[in-house]
């Protein structure tokens, strides 16, 4: 299923069996892991990138992605448009899958798991691992509805009610909603859509959280309000959110990959360091060429 995703998502039959399971602990580092990997010992790793590739047919989009990402921590993509930072965020819940042309080099692996293997759901890898796009795209059915539809659907009916309650409550969207959870979704503000749209991926308890820019539609008050949930949300969930706005990720963001495209025009990972020394201290003049303005 892709969390966040209209009428395209896909749903299990009730009932249905899943393969993915989680590992009692975090894997052991990969030999020959690059200095963008962090130790797992500082933060348990969620995701491990090595070497990933991106093709689209006969086009390579992404080039030698190796990275590291942490748990209960808020991870940024930045890069000029065309990089690949979106094509990479959607290879972490298999988003691509649906692009007859696509195919994914290298291991990424998800606590341990070989997230393109064999043995991986897809229906349960998006169950666990949300995705929250870019323009909020609520079901044109109630409140209620929209949060209810996907965990109904995953067989989650016990305590239906509080289920969604719990899940608006964590969206900041409870207070603002709980005496019209029959109205449609569609008369509320962008804002709160896109926040709908985080409580629904919440519903059916992932494990992470994917934004794609999600703010990026939105006025200042309404992105102001997705990013102090953003903060809220890591001490439960592991976010990964591609962004535009260098400022944002520098507000919201433990760590920050930079992404860029090399002279033949594929997206590749530049830099990926902890996002206060990245924006003070970048080790590449590439990403210092970038966070000052002189291209993108």
């Amino acid at each position: 299923m892709s969390i966040g995703q209209s009428s395209s998502e896909e749903i299990p039959e009730e009932g249905a069996t899943t393969r993915l399971r989680l590992p009692d602990r975090a894997p052991e580092a990969q030999p020959g892991a690059t200095s963008y990997v962090e130790s797992a010992t500082e933060h348990e790793t969620v995701f491990h990138a090595s070497s990933v590739s991106v093709n689209y047919g006969e086009k390579r989009a992404l080039d030698d992605v190796s990275m590291e990402i942490g748990k209960h921590r808020a991870t940024a993509f930045i890069g000029p448009s065309g990089c690949g930072k979106s094509t990479f965020l959607r290879c972490l819940n298999r988003m691509n899958d649906s692009i007859p042309s696509f195919k994914l080099g290298g291991e990424l692996r998800y606590h341990g798991h070989d997230l393109y293997g064999s043995e991986a759901n897809r229906v349960e890898v998006r169950r666990r691992i949300g995705m929250v796009f870019q323009k909020p795209n609520p079901f044109a059915k109630s409140i209620y509805d929209n949060i209810a539809w996907a965990a109904k659907n995953l067989g989650m009916k016990d305590n239906l009610d509080d289920r969604v309650e719990r899940a608006l409550r964590s969206a900041a969207l409870w207070d603002e909603v709980k005496d019209r959870l029959k109205a449609s979704a569609l008369g509320l503000s962008g804002g709160q859509q896109q926040r709908l749209c985080i409580a629904r991926a919440i519903a059916i308890e992932p494990d992470v959280i994917l934004l794609d820019e999600p703010a990026s539609a939105l006025d200042p008050i309404a992105t102001a309000a997705i990013e102090d949930l953003i903060h809220a949300l890591k001490s439960e969930y592991t976010i990964v959110i591609v962004t535009h706005n260098m400022q944002q990720a520098m507000r919201v963001a433990d760590k920050t990959a930079f992404f860029s495209l090399d002279d033949t025009r594929t997206g590749t990972l530049i830099e990926f360091d902890q996002t206060d020394k990245l924006f003070s201290r970048p080790q590449d003049k590439r990403t210092e060429a970038y966070i000052t303005g002189q291209f993108g």
